[in-house]
């Protein structure tokens, strides 16, 4: 795939080889009508779960509603599927489709430029100049790490890496690890390190919610009856159906607030007896506002003599001691940094500029907007996968990335069928789209409860989350319609699919 020739001029060009990209290229390889390409700056595909791969990566969404409605049912040997085996999904999709020849591994998007004249994007590649009709970044909330800023932490005379930048070779068993952070990644990792650490200090900022995870294997009976499609598209809409009822707890609604609550709540009395390290743990924000966990092992995890849990930041490090906000210090010999993403200010956006050349970074500088969660006005023929409120906190991404995928796909064949050279939306729709997400956003749990990451830290707005069901996302926002858009419809005059 490395080597894989791909011309310079396509219909559509894809950035970012994760769930979003590859869910693009093989709708888009299906209909055989649009030339394209993906450009991948990473040496394989998968994204998220090609960068993650720490001890106990795995998804909390149930596989069968984790992956695309679109292919056949894979053999789920658990009902959480395991960081490796969406990774083994994804690359199965590649080659099962015949993706690979459109697929550039190693090209890191450097500079992507409307080129009003031409009515083409511009791209500058690590392997060269690509020119497309149509831009679509699919580069996802989660391909940035986040690292806060610690004092001293560049003296620290250990290792420090991040979840997403695991080193298989970091451990050797009988270190003294520091993990900063308590959040999805964090609940995975910890039990696992505490298995060879001489010690583990656990620095947390803010407790997480966590409910009982509750994983298990398939029978060899399940197995088969959910390899028939059938079968497999009954379970995922049932589960779908199930997980979009948790919506009613984000909207602070009674009782589905209050049954969560204490669902989590006795869920920490029954693994943690301590009074001190129950109360240490006790949340004192609403559930739903920050992501709520799933997990078995965390909490015993705690409740090791080996285990330190430091209900405080990590403030600073000096040589091989760090030490928290409550003043207390401890000697490691590694750090963990599991502090999440970039996910309100992707850094991608610095490097697209639409129409005059402004920059989408410079567009999102008072947070992130968008319309129908998927077009940005000032940047024609773009399309964004993952991106401004298109993400869920009690649902499946896949089924929200598929629906904008519908979306673009009912974009292309407008431009085809009416020979448009781009479509724009305009700067009107996208702020009655940013007011109806703001109207919606106002009441939930995410605005309301606590400061998240879901939250532009300058704005104030929830950016990243639909304020909603994922079926009501599909409903606004599964079907193109061209209205709210500018269409220039010059002719096109290279004979490709836009012609």
């Amino acid at each position: 795939m490395t080597g894989a020739a791909t011309p310079c001029d396509v219909d559509v060009a894809i950035v970012g080889a994760g769930f979003a990209g590859i869910g693009m290229a093989t709708r888009l390889a299906r209909r055989a009508t649009e030339s394209f390409v993906v450009i991948e700056r990473a040496d394989g595909v998968g994204g998220t779960w090609r960068d993650n791969t720490y001890p106990g990566i795995a998804c909390d969404i149930p596989a069968h509603l984790y992956s695309f409605s679109f292919r056949p049912p894979t053999d789920w040997a658990t009902l959480y599927p395991r960081g490796a085996d969406i990774r083994r999904y994804l690359q199965q999709t590649v080659d099962d489709e015949g993706l690979a020849p459109h697929i550039r591994l190693g090209c890191a998007l450097l500079n992507a430029r409307w080129d009003t004249d031409a009515a083409r994007w511009e791209l500058e590649t690590g392997s060269g100049p690509i020119r497309a009709r149509v831009l679509v970044m699919a580069v996802g909330r989660l391909s940035e790490p986040h690292v806060p800023d610690v004092e001293g932490l560049g003296s620290f005379s250990g290792a420090v890496v991040h979840t997403a930048e695991w080193r298989d070779d970091l451990l050797a068993g009988g270190e003294r690890i520091g993990v900063v952070g308590t959040g999805a990644s964090a609940v995975q990792v910890i039990p696992h390190l505490a298995e060879t650490a001489e010690e583990l200090v656990v620095f947390s900022r803010t407790p997480p919610y966590v409910v009982p995870r509750e994983d298990r294997r398939f029978s060899d009976a399940e197995r088969a009856e959910l390899r028939i499609p059938e079968n497999a598209d009954a379970l995922r809409e049932q589960l779908l159906l199930d997980a979009d009822k948790a919506f009613r707890q984000r909207l602070g609604l009674r009782p589905d607030i209050d049954a969560i609550r204490d669902r989590a709540l006795g869920h920490l009395r029954a693994q943690v007896d301590a009074p001190a390290l129950r109360e240490m743990l006790t949340p004192d924000y609403e559930i739903g506002c920050k992501r709520i966990l799933l997990s078995d092992d965390f909490y015993p995890t705690l409740t090791r003599p080996d285990v330190v849990f430091e209900p405080s930041a990590l403030e600073s490090v000096i040589e091989s001691k760090a030490r928290a906000t409550s003043g207390r210090t401890y000697d490691l010999d590694v750090l963990v940094m599991a502090t999440g993403f970039e996910a309100t200010r992707p850094p991608a956006a610095s490097r697209v500029q639409g129409r005059g050349g402004r920059a989408l970074s410079e567009h999102w500088s008072d947070g992130m907007v968008s319309y129908a969660s998927t077009t940005v006005s000032g940047f024609p023929n773009m399309f964004v996968l993952d991106g401004p409120n298109a993400a869920l906190g009690h649902n499946s991404a896949i089924y929200m990335i598929e629906t904008q995928l519908d979306y673009v796909l009912g974009a292309l064949d407008f431009m085809a069928h009416n020979g448009s050279r781009s479509i724009e939306v305009t700067a009107d729709a996208e702020e009655a789209y940013t007011r109806e997400i703001d109207e919606r956003s106002a009441s939930t749990v995410w605005l309301t409860g606590c400061n998240s990451w879901y939250v532009d830290p300058r704005s104030g707005r929830l950016t990243l989350l639909w304020p909603g069901t994922a079926l009501s996302f599909r409903d606004r926002n599964g079907t193109f319609d061209p209205h709210p858009y500018l269409i220039d419809s010059r002719p096109v005059d290279d004979g490709g699919a836009f012609a």
